[in-house]
Formats: structure tokens, sequence, C-alpha cells
């Protein structure tokens, strides 16, 4: 049985990103190194993270199947993100421990962006960014995932206050059966946030604003 458009739209849209060229002719997904950023459809900065291992399989890993622990237990909607930021870095030390260093520093640095950008100065990622010093970034790739005619119905107030209020209900039911750090209840806390204004904002379009 053939994917439903939804699924298609979503594969070839990521695939389109992740193949955007940078200015050294590559492409973003094929670096081995780098910082991302997901946002959703109000430009909300939503989810943050790095990767060694090539960022078309980590981006892949996260939006197209349920391998990852943000998807796995309700943290990260895939279809509530919208936009993907890439930082890749192309020239990296060969010594482990400097690379890790690099990418912990990138990541803190994207972190604490998307907190200056963030309505709720709140993201969703379920375990704490350890703090560390800040550097210079190199170009981003910034893209959106889907085309304007795909991305009007999922972007549609009311299909997101369901999409939402059922990963809510999901990660309090995560909460409620097992022992669970600090960071998930801060996510659950982040989301409801999140599930209020949107749900404010659509009362207010039939109230007359």
């Amino acid at each position: 049985m053939k994917e439903t458009p939804e699924v298609v739209a979503l594969y070839s849209g990521i695939a389109q990103v992740l193949n955007t060229k940078c200015s050294n002719g590559k492409r973003v997904g094929d670096c081995k190194h780098g910082v991302y950023l997901f946002y959703d459809y109000d430009h909300e900065p939503i989810y943050v993270g790095q990767t060694r291992e090539k960022l078309r399989t980590r981006i892949r890993r996260h939006l197209t199947n349920q391998r990852t622990d943000a998807v796995a237990m309700s943290v990260l909607d895939p279809f509530e993100v919208a936009d993907i930021e890439l930082w890749p870095f192309w020239d990296m030390p060969t010594e482990r421990h400097e690379v890790d260093d690099i990418l912990r520093r990138a990541e803190y640095t994207v972190y604490q962006r998307a907190l200056e950008r963030s309505s709720f100065k709140v993201i969703l990622n379920e375990a704490e960014i350890p703090a560390a010093d800040l550097i210079p970034l190199p170009p981003s790739i910034k893209a959106s995932i889907l085309g304007a005619e795909d991305r009007r119905y999922r972007e549609h107030p009311d299909v997101r206050l369901a999409r939402r209020a059922r990963t809510i209900a999901n990660l309090a039911r995560v909460i409620s059966e097992r022992r669970v750090k600090v960071g998930i209840r801060r996510t659950l806390w982040a989301q409801a946030r999140r599930l209020e204004m949107l749900a404010q904002k659509r009362l207010e379009d039939f109230n007359g604003g």
C-alpha cells in the first residue's frame, strides 16, 4: 500500500532541505558534524540538537521514524516541525575530544539563541543542554519542509490544536507510567503553554480579535 500524500510530502520536503547546497557546493545533509534547530508553524524555535553522524541521518531519524527518544516519548511531534535551520561544521579537528567540545559549545550557542527568540523562553528538549562557552557559528541553512499547498493544511490552527493536545496526552501518559527526569516534566509544561496560546489565538479569531 502506498503512503498517504502527507507522508510523501514530508519525506520529499525533508530530502529537499537536506539536499540544499552550501556555499562550498556540498549538500548540507552530507556534513558529518553539525547543529540543528526545528521551528513550528508560528516560527517558534522548539527543538535543538547536534550530530556526529551526518545531518542527513540525524534529521531523518527525528522526523521520519520513531527511533529517537524525543519522538518515541511524545516530546516532539514531527508534523509540528515546519522549518529546519542547520549549521554544518565542514572543517573539524581529527581528535574526538576536540570535536565533542566544538559541538557542545555550538549546540549551547544555538540553544541560547533559540531561548531569546522563543515567546515562552523554553525549548522542548527533554534533556538538559549543558552550559558552555559561546562560539561563532558557521553560516546556516534554513528552509521550510513543505511547499505552500501542503503547508496550508498542516498549519491550520484546528489541525495543530488537535495534534498538540494528543501529544500532551501521550506525554502525560508516559510520565504517569515511568520514572522520568525533571526535563520531561518541563517539556510537558512547555507544551501546555504552547497549547494554551494557540487555543487563545483561535478563540480570538472568532471573537473579532
